[in-house]
């Protein structure tokens, strides 16, 4: 399958840093994962790292529960601070 033009993810190099900290493997993450109830694979967690996998919520928590890291933990710090302290505001509009 072709990558496309945009990642499909940004945790995934996050998921890898944190992994590789704690001295796992891709195979033991997702042995983890499995334990945990989530179906992903040691290729299917190489796809996440490499972002060229989407990942859903559920998958979030998990990942981010079996590192032992708050799921925004996971996101690029970049992303992080443009995000930070903005109140975000509804679209106006007219209610039905």
């Amino acid at each position: 399958m072709p990558r496309k033009k945009y990642p499909a993810n940004v945790v995934g190099p996050q998921v890898r840093k944190v992994r590789v900290r704690l001295g796992l493997t891709q195979e033991q993450l997702a042995a983890q994962c499995q334990l945990a109830g989530l179906d992903i694979s040691r290729s299917t967690l190489g796809q996440i790292e490499a972002r060229l996998r989407y990942v859903s919520d559920e998958e979030l928590i998990v990942l981010a529960s079996l590192l032992g890291v708050a799921t925004d933990q996971l996101y690029p710090e970049e992303i992080l601070k443009r995000h930070r302290g903005k109140k975000l505001k509804p679209k106006s509009g007219k209610s039905r």
